[in-house]
């Protein structure tokens, strides 16, 4: 028997030895074999690039998603925010300075700002109007 004066040396799964144990140090000065089986089919190298890659083109997956999903929610807020419903509003004729102001209070609501952009621009007066008349009845 030998004597193993260094630390026992652990092998990775995936470093494919074919050695069937290593040599240990023992508290009474004796060498003991470890056995250390080695499982190719569950650790080998191979396993682990097929596991690896698909692991990394789902995570790339879920990192396009969500950015174009963040992309989409900017658009979206950008498309539907206060100065662009301001903007939209400035370019009606013919409209009522309590109306307007009315607007400007209705624009704090994200859905009041969505329906009005999505409306057809002949139709945002009419449905302005409707909203303060309904406000105004509402109070009385």
């Amino acid at each position: 028997m030998s004597l193993n004066h260094g630390a026992p040396r652990i092998l990775m799964p995936d470093e494919g030895s074919s050695s069937s144990g290593e040599d240990l140090n023992v508290p009474n000065g004796c060498n003991k074999r470890q056995s250390v089986t080695s499982s190719s089919s569950k650790f080998g190298k191979r396993n682990h690039k097929g596991v690896n890659d698909a692991l990394v083109d789902a995570m790339l997956e879920i990192a396009a998603a969500s950015k174009s999903r963040a992309a989409a929610l900017m658009k979206n807020e950008s498309q539907f925010s206060i100065s662009h419903c301001i903007k939209v509003l400035d370019e009606i004729q013919d409209l009522d300075e309590r109306v307007y102001f009315f607007a400007l209070d209705l624009f704090e609501n994200p859905n009041a700002r969505e329906t009005f952009i999505s409306l057809k621009s002949e139709r945002r007066l009419i449905w302005l109007q409707g909203k303060f008349n309904a406000s105004a009845n509402s109070i009385m």
